[in-house]
């Protein structure tokens, strides 16, 4: 007898969620998790910590391209890294499922459409509780359903700030956020960007997905257990091996589910290579591994040197007016969004600024994320150097990156913000990875169909963001959500093993 009916290998926003999707179906549904819980600890608040410590990045070594060692600042909890993200729930916009051409290409376009994900973007919204308002911003897609709960409500600097956007031409509307902002508060006077929830203040994978699944007593979920391979055999996943509490195990299932993220799940792909597949399992097509997608992002803080901004949170407010046109010759540049506040640990932990000068900085800006799509390049990729993790970002489409934030720039200083700074991220900053394991309808060219299924092995599913073909210029969390909900539509309906 098999240990499951399904095994989902990984917690995060897409395990987590097709778990909780499957839940009601009475099938056994085992999760395995390499990580353990977050539990509540004075660290979870403090920036100093978080920011300059790096108090919960795993203990972790990456090579670059180059062969350089760097931290990766992936996380390994109940949740994955949804536990550290910025709970922005944003869907693509319906062009991005499109071939878009931008500065640096042309992209390939999505197997599926806008419409196709859209009723599934929809229950993602409800499940996830998203807090968000429709009809400020000219680039949202037709939504078949209100948000059920009202926007994170702006605290005074930030609807000045909104306001004096909008005297500059600009359409700021209110960024569709997974937060209950009371309860985030209740536990300390902080942003939410990279802060764990400890809490249940965020909407993650494992406040709502894990939460929602493990009501159903069919459910199980494995934490401390690390998965080390596949077993293939005749098409089919017949084995998935797992080292948990020192011992080795060997776990079987009808349908095997890999959610380990775009660089765990194409290495765990590659780790799995046998005489029948010496590339890697579900990698005929030579695609796992390649299109790594970072997005290109920079922090850009406008400042006022006589207007303070004692905001605590901040993160409520988006820009969408350089998304599809704005460049030379009517290119995309991309999204423009509020940061959760810096402050003054959180600026001197990654610049030299001294600590006062820092501090003076935090207090009188507003902080912003400018973020442009990173185009699929089959040359950026994750390999395997032994058992050691290679990732080898090229980053593309910076050309339309460097337009947006000297856009974004020019606009904030009409809007009376005399001082403007920006710096970019740098690859150790996980800035929404994917794309190494390609949906698309041609098995010669990708890694799992349009319904994330492998083209390769008939039983195995890919759900998380490695399966997304572009990667837009939005936050990928709900993409990653709404993809998890129809695929656990098509595994209901699958033929009993």
């Amino acid at each position: 007898m098999s240990d499951a009916d399904i095994i989902i290998i990984g917690s995060g926003m897409g395990g987590a969620t097709l778990a909780a999707a499957l839940a009601p179906s009475g099938k056994r549904i085992l999760i395995l998790e390499r990580g353990t819980r977050l539990e509540p600890s004075p660290e979870a608040r403090d920036p100093a910590a978080i920011f300059g410590r790096g108090h919960f990045r795993p203990d972790e070594q990456w090579l670059d391209g180059e062969g350089r060692p760097f931290n990766p600042g992936n996380y390994y909890h109940a949740g994955g890294n949804s536990k550290f993200y910025g709970a922005v729930l944003m869907r693509y916009r319906a062009e991005d499922f499109a071939p878009m051409r931008h500065l640096g290409g042309t992209t390939p376009g999505w197997p599926i459409s806008y419409d196709d994900l859209e009723p599934w973007y929809q229950q993602a919204e409800q499940l996830y509780q998203v807090r968000g308002e429709l009809g400020d911003d000219p680039t949202e897609p037709v939504h078949s359903g209100q948000y059920a709960f009202r926007p994170v409500p702006d605290e005074p600097a930030i609807a000045d700030f909104r306001r004096r956007l909008q005297a500059v031409g600009l359409h700021p509307s209110s960024l569709p956020l997974g937060v209950d902002i009371e309860r985030w508060l209740a536990h300390g006077q902080t942003p939410w960007d990279a802060f764990p929830d400890t809490c249940g203040g965020k909407m993650d994978a494992e406040t709502v997905g894990l939460a929602h699944a493990l009501q159903h007593p069919n459910v199980r979920l494995q934490t401390g257990a690390r998965v080390t391979r596949l077993v293939a055999e005749g098409g089919r996943v017949t084995a998935v091996e797992v080292q948990r509490d020192g011992r080795a195990e060997r776990l079987t299932a009808p349908v095997v589910v890999l959610s380990a993220g775009a660089v765990m799940s194409a290495v765990l792909l590659l780790s799995s290579a046998d005489a029948a597949h010496p590339g890697g399992l579900a990698n005929r097509s030579d695609q796992v591994g390649r299109n790594f997608m970072n997005h290109n992002l920079s922090a850009v803080l406008a400042l006022h040197p006589f207007r303070a901004n004692p905001s605590v949170y901040q993160k409520t407010v988006q820009v969408n007016d350089f998304y599809l046109s704005g460049g030379p010759g009517g290119a995309p540049l991309g999204n423009v969004q509020l940061l959760g506040k810096i402050s003054g640990p959180i600026l001197a932990s990654d610049t030299p600024i001294p600590g006062p000068v820092a501090g003076w900085i935090a207090r009188h800006s507003v902080d912003i994320l400018a973020m442009s799509e990173d185009l699929p390049n089959p040359d950026s990729r994750v390999t395997l150097k032994g058992d050691q993790v290679v990732l080898d970002w090229k980053r593309s489409n910076w050309e339309a990156h460097l337009a947006l934030v000297a856009e974004l720039k020019r606009k904030l200083r009409k809007a009376g913000y005399p001082v403007v700074l920006s710096r970019a991220f740098d690859r150790r900053t996980p800035s929404h990875q994917c794309g190494t394991a390609r949906m698309g309808a041609n098995p010669a060219a990708s890694v799992v169909d349009a319904n994330c299924r492998s083209h390769d092995l008939e039983n195995l599913y890919i759900v998380d963001a490695s399966v997304l073909p572009t990667s837009a210029a939005v936050n990928p969390a709900l993409t990653i959500a709404a993809l998890a909900l129809r695929t656990a539509a098509h595994i209901r309906e699958r033929p009993a093993a």
